[in-house]
């Protein structure tokens, strides 16, 4: 075990950096896209598409259980082990997976969104799939793959976007173009893994290892179901109260919002599996990786807020926001600082088997979030869901800080 965290560690600076520079192209691609697609369907029409991503991630948590986290920390510490796992997996969340799109179907249905019901729960099932396969490239410390699928997907999303801009599609087509994504990328990543030898897949599963791991990730699945409530609950409160064009306004401020996650959650994505192995086989080493770790994080999310308040018209004539995007915007810009350290809470927590402790963090997170989501979105609108999300991840900061420590 100690050789392994020997190896993760030696990899990490640089796996940092690889991921972080591929995520930042992605990122920007994936941004442009957006925008493309936005001024595109125009408000009303970006707000319903907005709602659809809203309810596939606060739904999606039901497909996976947190179990895509587990595999990640437990492969790192056993990489021999990695394709008994995840062919388990792929076994077991079938019904998960069924489940869920039930779920989506009756949340679509009674938005006004019966439309969307077949491109979502096929973007539900394989985004989930997709994130689950390609831990076993964070989980082996083999980034140089990941970055390789990181441009297969954003190649054939910007594709299929920029194609749909041009032929004047309707919402469902930009549906239909994150699902191509996401088979483009689980095909990438299953024919990798079975031609490098990381991971051997075959019709396997293990009924005990299943049921073990499920009761190991319910306080994982409780922590991201209340995760999701704070970063989404807002999108379908908004939709219930005001138009979708309104939902659309307040989607596009929280897009460049959105978009400066990619860096914590890259770093982290790198460090968690670095910190699992510290956690259970070099524990010294532990609290000196993770206080580097933080201060990297806060050094970097701080000179964002301060820049994105600053300069909010500047960059929305320059991405094209709409008008009424911007003074979310600024707001949103406060909660920046907040989202780069969280993501230290996060993997600590995880990394060190206190992942109870965490959904008790994003427990409260998110009763402070609905609670102000639901007083105040009817009365102020957009401007309420934006300063609602950074008071929400404020009180994030603070309870890690505490569990933490």
């Amino acid at each position: 075990m100690s050789s392994t965290a020997d190896a993760l560690g030696a990899k990490t600076p640089r796996n940092a950096l690889l991921i972080l520079g591929a995520r930042t192209v992605s990122r920007v691609i994936a941004l442009v896209m957006v925008l493309v697609m936005a001024n595109h369907l125009g408000a009303s029409g970006y707000g319903r598409f907005g709602t659809l991503v809203a309810y596939s991630a606060l739904i999606g948590v039901v497909a996976d259980l947190g179990l895509s986290t587990l595999f990640t920390r437990e492969a790192a510490r056993r990489p021999d082990q990695l394709g008994d796992y995840l062919s388990t997996l792929i076994v077991g969340r079938i019904p998960l997976v069924l489940a869920a799109i039930g779920l989506l179907t009756i949340a679509l249905w009674q938005a006004g969104l019966s439309s969307l019901i077949l491109p979502g729960a096929l973007l539900l099932a394989l985004s989930g799939y997709s994130t689950m396969v390609r831990n076993s490239f964070y989980a082996t410390g083999r980034l140089g793959l990941e970055v390789v699928a990181i441009l297969v997907e954003i190649g054939m999303l910007s594709t299929l976007i920029f194609v749909g801009a041009r032929i004047g599609a309707s919402v469902s087509w930009f549906v239909w173009s994150y699902v191509g994504s996401y088979v483009a990328s689980i095909t990438y990543t299953v024919v990798i893994l079975q031609g490098f030898g990381i991971g051997r897949l075959r019709l396997r599963f293990d009924l005990a290892l299943f049921k073990d791991w499920v009761f190991a990730a319910l306080p994982l699945a409780a922590g991201f179901l209340l995760t999701n409530l704070y970063f989404r609950a807002d999108i379908p409160i908004l939709q219930h109260f005001r138009p979708f064009a309104e939902v659309g306004w307040y989607q596009l401020a929280y897009k460049p919002f959105e978009a400066t996650q990619f860096v914590p959650l890259a770093v982290q994505a790198v460090v968690y599996p670095l910190l699992s192995v510290y956690f259970a086989s070099a524990p010294d080493r532990l609290d000196r990786a993770y206080q580097k770790f933080f201060k990297v994080l806060l050094m970097a999310g701080w000179p964002l807020t301060v820049t994105v308040f600053v300069l909010v018209h500047p960059l929305g004539r320059v991405l094209h926001l709409y008008p009424q995007s911007e003074p979310a915007l600024r707001i949103l810009a406060f909660g920046i600082v907040f989202l780069f350290i969280n993501s230290a809470f996060t993997a600590m927590l995880f990394s060190t088997n206190r992942q109870g402790r965490y959904a008790w963090a994003t427990a409260t997170a998110a009763t402070v979030n609905i609670g102000l989501n639901l007083a105040l979105i009817p009365l102020f609108g957009y401007l309420a869901a934006s300063t609602t999300t950074v008071v929400t991840e404020a009180v994030l900061s603070l309870a890690g800080w505490w569990l933490v420590g």
